[in-house]
């Protein structure tokens, strides 16, 4: 298998982490986090104006390049390299992955103006009595004359203080675990009017979510971009944001290892670097394998997206478990290796370390991949991924 990036997908790489890397550093991060925003509109906009990449994954007959997973991969790695905050994963993959297979003149509209960089969207998907269980949804949709009206609640929402739309998945039958009649509906944050709440937060990782309310919203009848949507819009959409959240893990991984790297062979002790000991050699050994193998899962579960849906989920849920556990490893030995000033504020490791706590929970956590995956693995390939399940 060739793993190699085409001409274009490196100039791609190499715009993206140019920029990022010339944009963000540490005092300017902590800057935006403590501003009244939370983030850096004037780098979302030159996302869309200067390098084209919101509009990366939209197809080309909506105003987009055409991309794919591989596209999104690019751009997350460098997004987590620089720990930038602007809302990347939820809009440009998320977001775009939802509209696109709704389809549809709003939802075609919709991507044209993501594109620009005029329009964030935030899924509204997860509820708190949920636990990452993608088919939880007790939040309803009942017919209101020519529309609807929503009642229910969504718990954590990434993004959605900075949205103009949110992306909100309602129960239009059924009950709050049948996969069958879940709808997906299209809600523009300015316009809502009653009936809508944002209570929005700060993350540990100086990121923004919110939780969001729904009590009688009255929404037009195109409001309802899908459907009974759940496989065929929803459960790949959110197979390639785990992907792309895998490529923005290995981006954090990278620089918690490459750090610490840097760290043990200036730090000295008893007149030499603490590089030098064996015990932290075979520590950075062992971090360094473990972000090889964070690398490798993210390929694998990139490559295959256009996998038939068992698989493409089973790949998936095995990458989310595998960079997971990468996660909690390297950045718990970078701390560690660092001692206490591995979690001040003022070194750039302890915000890496944040980000890496909330990835590893993000879109669901080991416990409910882990059980997807085996459910998806037939019996007679179990015990080759034995290693996976018992690691």
């Amino acid at each position: 298998m060739d793993l190699d990036f085409s001409e274009e997908q490196t100039l791609l790489a190499d715009a993206v982490n140019g920029y990022l890397t010339a944009v963000y550093d540490l005092d300017t991060r902590r800057g935006a986090v403590a501003s009244e925003a939370g983030w850096r509109p004037e780098v979302w906009k030159a996302l869309a104006e200067e390098l084209g990449v919101l509009g990366a994954l939209i197809p080309e007959d909506a105003g987009g390049l055409g991309g794919g997973g591989v596209e999104a991969m690019i751009v997350m790695r460098a997004i987590g390299r620089s720990l930038a905050l602007e809302p990347y994963l939820e809009t440009a993959v998320l977001g775009v992955g939802l509209l696109k297979r709704a389809g549809g003149a709003r939802a075609e509209a919709l991507m044209a103006s993501i594109a620009e960089g005029q329009a964030i969207v935030a899924f509204a998907h997860e509820e708190a009595a949920g636990r990452h269980t993608l088919l939880r949804v007790e939040t309803t949709a009942r017919r209101d004359g020519d529309g609807w009206r929503l009642d229910g609640a969504k718990a954590v929402v990434s993004a959605a203080p900075w949205a103009t739309h949110l992306i909100v998945t309602a129960r239009t039958s059924g009950s709050a675990t049948d996969e069958a009649g879940i709808g997906l509906f299209l809600i523009e944050v300015a316009t809502a009017g009653e009936g809508l709440s944002i209570r929005p937060y700060p993350t540990v990782d100086g990121r923004r979510a919110a939780e969001v309310a729904f009590d009688g919203l009255v929404l037009p009848a195109d409001a309802l971009l899908a459907e009974d949507a759940f496989d065929g819009v929803i459960a790949p959409a959110l197979d390639e944001a785990v992907a792309a959240q895998c490529a923005e893990a290995v981006g954090v991984l990278s620089q918690l290892h490459d750090q610490t790297l840097d760290y043990v062979k200036q730090r000295k002790q008893f007149g030499r670097p603490i590089g030098q000991f064996q015990v932290l050699q075979h520590r950075l050994a062992d971090t360094f394998a473990a972000v090889e193998l964070a690398t490798s899962l993210t390929y694998m579960a990139t490559l295959h997206l256009d996998a038939p849906a068992a698989e493409r989920a089973r790949m998936a849920s095995a990458a989310k478990v595998g960079v997971a556990r990468a996660l909690r490893f390297v950045s718990q030995a970078a701390v560690q290796t660092h001692g206490g000033i591995g979690m001040t504020d003022e070194l750039a490791l302890s915000h890496y370390f944040k980000r890496a706590s909330v990835i590893e929970q993000q879109l669901g956590g080991v416990e409910p991949h882990l059980r997807r995956f085996i459910a998806l693995t037939p019996a007679s390939t179990a015990e080759l991924d034995g290693g996976l399940v018992d690691a």
